[in-house]
């Protein structure tokens, strides 16, 4: 991913600088990928039980999906650590070098074939797992009979590792953005190397609740179909939402390209489409339209129906990421980045600061 008519805008940064030298060494830096968090295999190990007691005709087959994830993953520890210096077949490779590839690399287009080898089979693993606990939360549900309250979890682990798929766009798109300064795209370009070491990431996990109950909050919002405003308002008074998310809305919604990303989240229409639409019932004296007459008024398909099914969040997310890079790369009006972009800024910058802040207190 290097691009050395390029290389010379930033100053090479050295990983070890990532880590608290007093409670890691350089060769306890874990390396490979998680198979299972401890939290997954407890989901595991309690479904299976379950099973025992219940279900036990489908045990094996969900030993046999787990042994299909475990040598997956075998299978891809493999390859060469990203986070170690390794020799390649034609050259050597070390941590800072990967990050200011993936700085310096400002090409639009597919980049598969600039990334590791690790990065993509890894997201495969990942794609294979998170179908292995979607599955679960079948079995949980229809054969274990496991409580509403626990089938949650496998569905709420379910999209959390959904949400560190699309993590990987988000790093990559705010790796691009020179408008940051280069030590948070350096800081950015580690946490990306690291999610594709591990197939984790823990800003993601941590955060992975709150997006997942502002997609949720989405099914309450149809009567701001009316007037294609207010929905800061409606959304703040819709959902309880953590002090981080408060935060978010009340120091970012000011800035106009980050409420062109949110109506369009909420919505679930591009940019583009709100426009006109907005033009359409301002022009026709229109106040209130419901979700299923946006099609015939658009004069287009358009998919506004509200569903909680992670695939369906993830398809929709990259319709708004590929629209707005188009944006960006054509220079057209209306948001270059994601709702999601803004806000997994904004949780890391705010984690930065505070351990500058800690770090200075000492």
């Amino acid at each position: 991913m290097k691009n050395k008519t390029e290389k010379d805008e930033f100053t090479p940064v050295d990983i070890e600088q990532f880590f608290d030298k007093e409670e890691i060494a350089k060769d306890e830096i874990t390396t490979g990928i998680i198979v299972l968090t401890p939290h997954q295999e407890l989901l595991v190990n309690r479904l299976m039980e379950a099973l025992k007691k219940n279900a036990p005709d489908r045990i094996e087959h969900l030993q046999n999906r787990m042994h299909d994830v475990e040598n997956l993953a075998n299978a891809i520890a493999q390859f060469p650590s990203l986070l170690e210096r390794t020799t390649m077949t034609s050259s050597v490779r070390t941590p800072q070098e990967l990050i200011d590839s993936i700085i310096s690399y400002q090409e639009e287009g597919d980049t598969t074939l600039h990334m590791p080898s690790k990065a993509i089979l890894g997201k495969g693993f990942l794609v294979a797992k998170i179908h292995t606990f979607f599955s679960m939360s079948k079995l949980a549900k229809n054969y274990a009979h496991m409580s509403d309250k626990e089938v949650q979890e496998y569905s709420d682990e379910t999209v959390s590792m959904m949400f560190t798929l699309m993590a990987e766009d988000v790093y990559l798109n705010l790796i691009k953005d020179k408008s940051l300064s280069i030590d948070f795209r350096q800081q950015l370009a580690l946490s990306l190397i690291i999610l594709w070491e591990h197939r984790s990431d823990q800003t993601i996990a941590d955060i992975a609740p709150v997006l997942q109950k502002v997609w949720s909050a989405r099914r309450k919002l149809a009567p701001a179909f009316g007037t294609m405003m207010g929905t800061s308002e409606l959304l703040l008074v819709s959902i309880q939402m953590d002090e981080q998310w408060t935060s978010f809305i009340k120091k970012r919604l000011g800035d106009q390209e980050v409420t062109q990303a949110m109506e369009e989240f909420l919505f679930g229409l591009s940019y583009e489409q709100i426009q006109k639409l907005r033009k359409i019932l301002r022009e026709k004296g229109i106040t209130a339209i419901g979700r299923d007459e946006v099609s015939s008024y658009l004069g287009e398909r358009v998919k506004t129906d509200i569903s909680l099914d992670y695939r369906d969040f993830y398809l929709l997310y990259t319709v708004r990421r590929d629209n707005a890079r188009a944006r960006q790369r054509l220079n057209l009006p209306g948001p270059k980045k994601t709702l999601e972009d803004h806000f997994i800024r904004f949780v890391m910058e705010q984690n930065r600061d505070k351990q500058n802040n800690d770090t200075f207190a000492k």
